[in-house]
Formats: C-alpha cells, sequence, structure tokens
C-alpha cells in the first residue's frame, strides 16, 4: 500500500495485491461535507477535545467525533490499471498552450492511440447500470442526454451538489469536436438540467456552475452540474470552460474550438506530455 495523491479533505492509496498474480486497486478516501443537522452533536459532551494552541480569545483543538458523525465516502477502482494508477499518483504539473493545429497534429493522433475503456459510460447511457441513480433524461438519440449524481456527491446535502450530463450521441470526444451543429444538444443540456435541479434540489441556474472540462478525464461529451458554493475539483480556469460561454462562442463561429489555443494542466509523467516535448511544444 503506498499513497498516491492528497488534498485537502481527501487522500488517494494504491493497495497491492496479496499476492504476485492478484490485481492492485486504487481507494480514495474523502471526508464527507458536514450536514447541519449533525454539527450540535459534533459539541456534545461525548465528543473528545483535544487542546493545540490557546491564546487570549483564540483556541484550536483536535476533536475527535464518534464513528456515526465521521463518515469517509471510499471510491475503489478495480482492477486498477497502470493508467488509472498514473492518474492519481502526486506529482508536479506543467501548462501546455494547444493550438488547433497542435490539436490535429499531437493530441488528436495521442487519443486515437490509447485504448482507455468508456464502457462504464455506454453502460449508464444503456441503463445496465445506475439506471436508478438517473435524476434526469432526454432520450434523443442526438439532442439528448443523462443526468446523474456524480460519485464525488453523496447527496445527502446540496452545499457539494455535483451531477454530470452525459450526452447520448457517441463519437463527440471533447470540446475539440464541438460546432454550431451541436448547438441544440448544448442548450438542452444547460435548459434541461437547471430545470430537473430546479424541481429535485432547489437551486435555481445563478446558484450552479455549469463547465465542459478540456482536456477531460474520459472522451465522451459529458457536462458538469456543481453547486457555485462548492469548489468543484477542476472548476479552475485551466481546466474549465463554463457551457453558456461555449454556446456564445459556437454561435459566433461555428469552427471557434477548431480554431482557438486552449490551456490545460498535465503531469509530468503523462505521455501527452512528452508528445509536446518532442515537438518542442512544452
Amino acid at each position: 500500500m503506498r499513497g498516491t495523491g492528497s488534498a485537502l479533505g481527501s487522500a488517494c492509496v494504491q493497495v497491492n495485491g496479496a499476492s504476485g498474480d492478484a490485481e492492485d486497486a486504487v481507494v480514495i478516501l474523502e471526508k464527507t461535507p458536514f450536514q447541519e443537522e449533525s454539527i450540535p452533536d459534533l459539541l456534545k459532551k461525548h465528543t473528545k477535545l483535544q487542546l493545540q494552541m490557546s491564546n487570549d480569545i483564540y483556541s484550536t483543538y483536535h476533536l475527535y467525533p464518534p464513528p456515526q458523525l465521521s463518515e469517509i465516502k471510499t471510491t475503489v477502482v478495480y482492477p486498477a490499471t497502470e493508467k488509472h494508477l498514473q492518474k492519481y499518483l502526486r506529482q508536479e504539473v506543467y501548462l501546455i498552450r494547444e493550438t488547433g493545429e497542435d490539436y490535429k497534429n499531437i493530441t488528436l493522433p495521442f487519443i486515437q492511440s490509447q485504448s482507455f475503456s468508456i464502457q462504464w459510460v455506454y453502460n449508464i447511457l444503456e441503463k445496465k447500470a445506475e439506471a436508478d441513480r438517473i435524476i434526469h433524461e432526454n432520450p434523443d438519440s442526438s439532442n439528448g442526454f443523462i443526468l446523474i449524481p456524480d460519485f464525488k456527491w453523496n447527496q445527502k446535502q446540496i452545499d457539494d451538489l455535483y451531477l454530470i450530463a452525459i450526452c447520448h450521441r457517441r463519437g463527440i470526444k471533447s470540446l475539440r469536436d464541438l460546432t454550431s451543429e451541436h448547438l441544440p444538444l448544448l442548450r438542452n443540456i444547460l435548459q434541461e438540467g437547471k430545470e430537473a435541479i430546479l424541481k429535485r434540489f432547489g437551486l435555481v441556474g445563478s446558484q450552479l456552475r455549469i463547465y465542459l472540462h478540456y482536456q477531460p478525464s474520459y472522451f465522451h461529451l459529458h457536462v458538469h452540474f456543481t453547486a457555485l458554493s462548492y469548489d468543484a475539483p477542476g472548476c479552475s480556469v485551466e481546466k474549465a470552460h463554463l457551457l453558456s460561454d461555449v454556446i456564445d462562442n459556437l454561435e459566433l463561429d461555428s469552427q471557434y474550438y477548431q480554431k482557438r489555443a486552449l490551456t490545460f494542466a498535465l503531469r509530468a509523467d503523462e505521455a501527452l506530455l512528452k508528445k509536446f516535448q518532442e515537438a518542442g511544444k512544452a
């Protein structure tokens, strides 16, 4: 077992198989957000407090809550391939400025050479898995999508609301593939997604951050819906592109995302970074 990465409130470890032929797993541990109704219980006498520092009116403690208030969300990837292990490995990152030509000559051939399975996405779309978790569906094969909670969200509070809209249409890998042809799909996702979240969770559209990642973690078009108050992973400026801005850009120029340069981060050991370095682009 070894740690592969950590962030505030979360940790990731690699668990090795018990025997030489056993397969590895990635285990992601995340402290779930506090629920407002449970906070009074945290401060009752059965919770252990250990003083760390005291200065005038300020004190710092370590608080040890009872087990029922110490929930940790655990995500397991098993069996984990080397690609999964590398994805969660702690390492340095570098910014890449990718032009339209760079995408055609470097990134796209690299994507096409990879064999990272997205069968789990097709399982959701075909309702072979997670059908009971679907919040909303537009079944149209070209302009429809499924809205489903992301695994990062336990659905116990809306403070860290996180849903994913996965389009039914196959063959749209990322932002780079989008043209004005896809505007009906993108508008459906934006409008119907907001309406479904308002109806189910009571958050209005102005309280949501709705965006696409570039580069995405998997190459089938999907859109992220998060609570605006939640500092969600991947919502930084070098990663997230607001869906409303994407729609506006495509209305101005159908080939906008084939032409413009896009900036994204790559980890030190990613093979794509090596491709850009070999081309003198990083």
